[in-house]
């Protein structure tokens, strides 16, 4: 099995790459290599920009392959240069959107569904839903075989892990130096947090799979748990135990618009996904990473980057944290 990954040295594909390998398939992976490499030597590397829309298209028109896995695609340029790029020239083609398309109602079970109306409140999920239209559309016109891939937080080695105030984190380092961290609402927002493997594992068990044809699915573990309980799971991984003050995300918004922009758009409200679909049709997706072992592989992999924030030089989180226990705010055992 011929699979390209556009992208690659990302997040997911990682965890793609490494379940792909395990299945015999040859890889070959389309970036600008401006991002570290920890890939394997045998996966192949065809450098190029995907923005330069009419290079991309020559450079993929002279390969071929069975399987293509867009990681990269952003807006509905980028996807119009894969129905391009790709039409006719491969056999299944498998797109990474978002849950963000669904926007941030809830439905009556909580849990949401592919079925879900898709009301994206966001820039970034409105751009998937118009690339999802796209692909959807070579689907029915029979350009190529399209599955949609709708992850949720996704975490591992690669990148910072979250909180629930900003996507890289200042919170771990206050914890690890046993100071109280910010949390929006009660703390009892529902959140589903899964491991770049396990992730991986859906994308490179459904490629070549016929089920998964024409399908969109969540990817996301069955776990849901509140942000309480987030905080003590990667507090374990510390070995220190989570203090939390409780503040109403507009306030945390308040004090910076820009950077809680994650708390804003997405954490203050619930993110709980069903994914019984994709367990379904793809067997082999069984998340394996418990929340507490995937945040200690994840800080493993911050520090060895010197990517870990110091929390010491944070003056506005400390600002923040002293007004909170003034106002009533008095930290509580996550």
């Amino acid at each position: 099995m011929q699979v390209l990954i556009i992208g690659g040295t990302g997040l997911i594909s990682r965890g793609i790459v490494k379940h792909l390998r395990a299945r015999g398939a040859e890889v070959t992976v389309f970036n600008r290599a401006q991002r570290e490499d920890t890939l394997p030597p045998d996966v192949k590397r065809i450098r190029g920009d995907r923005n330069q829309f009419n290079e991309f298209e020559r450079t993929m028109l002279a390969a071929r392959f069975d399987v293509v896995i867009d990681m990269v695609c952003f807006n509905s340029e980028q996807a119009a240069a894969v129905v391009g790029a790709f039409s006719g020239r491969c056999q299944q083609f498998i797109f990474c959107s978002t849950v963000c398309t669904y926007g941030v109602k809830a439905p009556p079970g909580v849990l949401i569904d592919e079925s879900f109306p898709q009301e994206p409140i966001s820039e970034y999920g409105r751009n998937k839903v118009a690339c999802e239209r796209i692909f959807r559309e070579m689907h029915k016109l029979g350009r190529f075989n399209v599955t949609i891939m709708r992850p949720s937080h996704t975490y591992g080695p690669g990148a910072p892990l979250i909180d629930n105030l900003e996507a890289d984190a200042v919170a771990w380092d206050r914890i690890d130096r046993g100071r109280p961290v910010l949390c929006a609402g009660d703390g009892l927002g529902l959140w589903q947090s899964t491991h770049r493997d396990d992730v991986g594992k859906l994308f490179a068990y459904a490629a070549l799979n016929p089920k998964t044809y024409g399908q969109e699915y969540n990817a996301t573990r069955d776990e849901v748990v509140t942000w309480r309980d987030y905080y003590r799971h990667v507090a374990d991984a510390l070995g220190k135990p989570a203090q939390l003050a409780f503040m109403p995300a507009a306030w945390i918004v308040r004090h910076d618009p820009k950077r809680f922009g994650l708390l804003h758009e997405i954490t203050q409200f619930h993110g709980a996904y069903n994914s019984s679909k994709a367990r379904r049709d793809v067997p082999e997706f069984k998340c394996e990473v418990d929340l507490t072992r995937g945040a200690g592989e994840t800080f493993t992999d911050m520090r060895r980057r010197n990517a870990w924030r110091d929390s010491t030089t944070d003056a506005l989180y400390q600002s923040m944290m002293d007004e909170a226990i003034a106002t009533g705010g008095e930290p509580v055992p996550a």
